[in-house]
């Protein structure tokens, strides 16, 4: 059965309604994916105020859950706010016009941001298990690709034929637009995929990630298409990614804030000289979102706790040269950090 969160953020702000169109928020809400529409929570519970392209299947869903299904016609959001004297609405994800229509209401309208952002941040246990179900696939799938991977075939194949077995393992689309680079291509931490072609002797950095019912993986791997004696200064800046990567989830203990967990990385990175081309954060929060709370970087006051899941993903980035990023997504659960990756090895492949 879908997990619906109306109750849980509606207790959190102490309003008469909650309120939002924004679509994420309406999934996390609800536990279902519309265009269009809204979402009210009140004391009476949580309704989804939808067109008839989603009414009969989200009355299928919402079957034994709190959540019932409003079709909305002609029927405006502030004809349905008329009566709640102060509502909650996510300014960060409002539009100003949107804003001007909701006041016409006459009601108080408080932040409603903060809840969603320290609800979201802290999985249940349906949530960790979807997110853990997208990991297995992305990672099943990346190890399918490697066979194929032939020289002469472009970024885009590689990241098409991968986002292929994803979606053929179950994935019902991708966390994101796949990174592929080749060679030093990967330097550009976030490279826009491209038409260039693999040659022998080239590093191949690949950042991806599938959804289960909304909820994203996110993987990265670097590794070579073949070795021709080049690669000296690349694998010994592998070498240090590497023990950054899994001195994070050795060291990384609930308890922590988001600054010092991405200084276990940094910190390391810079004893090993390469401090100044760890050009990111260490990690970020990651569930019906990408990247969301919290924030794992030098600048992340958070304090992580059990049932977080973020990414822990260092990099080094060499101009002109190589890049190179280790990437997992991981979990706290009794107080340490966990890897939702168990299939793929982080050492050095070459292919």
């Amino acid at each position: 059965m879908v997990k619906t969160n109306g109750k849980k953020i509606f207790d959190l702000l102490g309003a008469d309604a909650v309120f939002t169109t924004c679509e994420y928020l309406k999934r996390y809400l609800t536990g279902f994916l519309t265009e269009g529409g809204f979402v009210l929570v009140d004391k009476d519970g949580t309704r989804l105020f939808t067109d008839a392209r989603y009414t009969e299947a989200a009355e299928k869903l919402f079957v034994g859950t709190e959540v019932t299904v409003v079709e909305t016609g002609k029927q405006r959001a502030t004809d349905v706010l008329q009566g709640y004297k102060k509502i909650a609405i996510p300014f960060a994800q409002t539009s100003y016009p949107e804003y001007l229509k909701l006041s016409e209401t006459g009601a108080e309208f408080i932040d409603a941001t903060p809840a969603f952002e320290n609800a979201m941040s802290v999985k249940n246990e349906w949530e960790i298990e979807n997110i853990a179900k997208a990991c297995d696939i992305a990672e099943e799938a990346f190890l399918q690709l490697l066979p194929d991977i032939k020289e002469g075939m472009t970024e885009t194949e590689v990241a098409a034929l991968l986002e292929y077995n994803m979606r053929k393992l179950g994935a019902q689309g991708v966390s994101f637009d796949t990174i592929v680079a080749f060679g030093a291509h990967a330097a550009v931490p976030h490279h826009e995929t491209g038409t260039a072609k693999l040659a022998f002797g080239d590093e191949i950095l690949i950042d991806f990630g599938c959804r289960i019912n909304g909820y994203c993986s996110d993987i990265t791997r670097t590794f070579l298409f073949g070795d021709d004696k080049k690669h000296e200064d690349f694998k010994k800046a592998y070498e240090a990614v590497l023990g950054a990567h899994e001195l994070v989830k050795a060291r990384l203990v609930s308890g922590m804030t988001g600054k010092e967990a991405d200084a276990i990385a940094r910190d390391y990175l810079t004893e090993q000289g390469y401090g100044k081309l760890f050009t990111h954060s260490l990690g970020h929060g990651i569930g019906l979102n990408i990247h969301e709370f919290p924030s794992v970087s030098p600048k992340g006051e958070t304090t992580l706790v059990d049932g977080m899941v973020f990414s822990d993903e260092p990099g080094v980035y060499a101009k002109g040269e190589y890049g190179i990023r280790i990437e997992d997504t991981v979990t706290l659960q009794d107080g340490k950090a966990v890897s939702f990756m168990s299939k793929t090895d982080r050492k050095l492949i070459v292919l």
